[in-house]
């Protein structure tokens, strides 16, 4: 299962049979949370992780380093006819979250709430 998020979606006509469409980006979500090293964590790797995410917050809240809550990977680009996307019956909006499935062949999205 992956988090994606709809990146954009925007009309299209179909280069060789005129039909219009639309195209659907998908980017994946990851979250900037780091897991802890695995095996033993020293003490001082704990205190300058710590040192650091703080002068990192601090350098943020001055406006010197944006503010990263979230990286995003280009996943999926879908082009569909609007008939292939009338029958796909998922409403794509921009900024919405999805888990995507991939099962057995198919792709399934679950709208995350």
């Amino acid at each position: 299962m992956t988090r994606v998020r709809v990146f954009r979606v925007t009309a299209y006509n179909d280069p060789d049979t005129g039909r219009p469409g639309k195209v659907i980006e998908l980017v994946e979500v990851r979250s900037t949370y780091q897991q802890a090293a695995r095996g033993v964590v020293s003490e001082e790797f704990v205190m300058a992780q710590q040192l650091f995410q703080s002068l990192m917050t601090q350098l943020q809240s001055m406006g010197f380093v944006p503010v990263q809550r979230d990286r995003f990977l280009p996943k999926i680009v879908l082009y569909l006819t609007e008939e292939e996307y009338e029958r796909l019956g998922v409403r794509f909006e921009v900024n919405e979250e999805f888990e995507l499935v991939l099962e057995e062949g198919r792709l399934i999205f679950r709208k995350v709430p």
